[in-house]
């Protein structure tokens, strides 16, 4: 298997809800393995990135939403096992009884730091005993476990994936399978030139594992529909002539991705798949691609359209990688619209068949017209963001196709594809820092 294949292999995981509230349960969740008897006091602390992404967030299986309440059903009845599934099997009662912690008071979520890198902080403690768990770079990486004061796990390999790049196994605890990002991330050895010239000559079949993502994000966006309560996916699809592919290529790629961000962030019991620890990002990033491939289908061999299509969503996981490994795996900014928009922008280009010049083009015209869209949590409004990041990547993707671009001179573009990815996640951190003080401050003060 090709090295940059492996990456994406690895990084696409299915996320149930946004992945936050997830992230959260089952941190609480892995307190609560280590101990028994009646809950006493449940304790999560968690960097600003992850404490304002799940501030006002639909949790799947519940009629609540936030951080309380995603610690408390982690502590109460989640499953660690299942990992950012970790909720999948709850039930009503499971939720009354987490709401019953609340009430009570046994549940404290406070803001530890402003920062983009995940750090979550979890301590359950029951039947005279207090476990905590340390979760740090991603969402289900576990780098440390304390029971009553006494270390009895210390992840010492660095890596949070079950088996290293060089394929040696880590000593990661059940449960734990997502990669953090090294000191210096793997994408980042690779310049776009490289990236392209892997996309051009990997085997079609290596990338089969991708299809799931286009059906599992079209099975979560036909949840949200059946369950009237995503609005703007109904209205997307009403603008669709009432139907989820049209020969209307636009307006098809926008009901795909934003109806299924909306019923993700709604807590619907479908999982996304994920890119970069968010079903968000996942969902951006191939979504269009697979709307692309649907509404032309037929103007290309079905086989050739396939395999383009498949190619093209490898360049776009990869670019979305890309910026999303400088800017932090939680900021400021939105990496759904910001680096997924870019990913499937340069997708989008490469199905029309565009050549490494014009994808520089396509990343120089994103980062001029999208980098400064803010991200103020995981909520109703990324639906609304993304609507405006697909039609920023097609209309990116439409002028460089034509060699029309934002040059390297302007603003925040840079010499090099490479530098334009660096400085866009720059934006984000460090240099949005106290825009996501003043975020969270303006949603605590609600």
């Amino acid at each position: 298997m090709e090295a940059l294949t492996k990456l994406i292999k690895d990084d696409m995981k299915p996320a149930l809800g946004v992945t936050e509230p997830g992230a959260i349960a089952y941190a609480a969740a892995k307190a609560r393995e280590h101990t028994a008897g009646r809950i006493e006091k449940v304790e999560v602390a968690l960097n600003s990135g992850m404490y304002k992404n799940a501030f006002t967030c639909g949790i799947p299986n519940s009629t609540r939403y936030g951080n309380l309440y995603a610690a408390a059903l982690g502590a109460a009845a989640a499953k660690a096992e299942l990992g950012l599934e970790a909720l999948a099997e709850i039930t009503p009662e499971d939720d009354e009884e987490a709401a019953r912690l609340v009430e009570e008071g046994k549940v404290k979520v406070r803001l530890d730091h402003i920062g983009s890198e995940i750090t979550i902080d979890a301590a359950v403690e029951a039947g005279g005993d207090r476990c905590e768990v340390h979760i740090r770079g991603s969402h289900t990486h576990i780098s440390s476990i304390e029971k009553n004061g006494i270390s009895i796990y210390e992840d010492k390999s660095g890596i949070s994936t079950l088996e290293s790049p060089a394929g040696q196994k880590g000593g990661i605890p059940e449960g734990i399978s997502e990669k953090s990002a090294a000191p210096e991330a793997c994408i980042h050895r690779y310049t776009l030139h490289q990236i392209l010239e892997y996309v051009d000559r990997v085997p079609a079949e290596e990338l089969d594992f991708i299809r799931k993502a286009f059906l599992m994000n079209l099975e979560l966006l036909k949840e949200g529909l059946r369950s009237g309560r995503a609005v703007i996916a109904a209205k997307l699809l009403r603008e669709n002539g009432g139907r989820l592919i049209s020969e209307d290529v636009r307006r098809t790629a926008q009901l795909l991705s934003s109806g299924a961000i909306e019923a993700r962030v709604l807590g619907l019991d479908r999982p996304a798949m994920s890119i970069t620890g968010s079903g968000a990002h996942g969902i951006i990033a191939v979504m269009p691609l697979y709307a692309c491939y649907e509404s032309e289908r037929g103007k290309t061999t079905e086989g050739e359209a396939e395999e383009i299509l498949l190619r093209a969503a490898a360049l776009s996981c990869l670019v979305t990688m890309y910026i999303k490994e400088y800017s932090g795996k939680l900021s400021a900014f939105c990496g759904c619209g910001i680096a997924a928009g870019t990913g499937t922008a340069c997708g989008l280009a490469y199905m029309q068949g565009a050549d490494e010049e014009q994808i520089t083009m396509v990343i120089q015209n994103m980062a001029s017209g999208i980098t400064g869209m803010i991200c103020d949590g995981g909520n109703h409004g990324c639906a609304m963001k993304g609507i405006v990041a697909v039609d920023a990547a097609f209309r990116s993707s439409e002028l460089a196709m034509e060699r029309i671009c934002i040059e390297g001179i302007h603003g925040i573009n840079g010499r090099t594809p490479e530098d334009t990815m660096h400085h866009m996640g720059l934006i984000a951190s460090p240099g949005m820092a106290e825009t996501e003080r003043v975020i969270v401050e303006i949603m605590e003060r609600k």
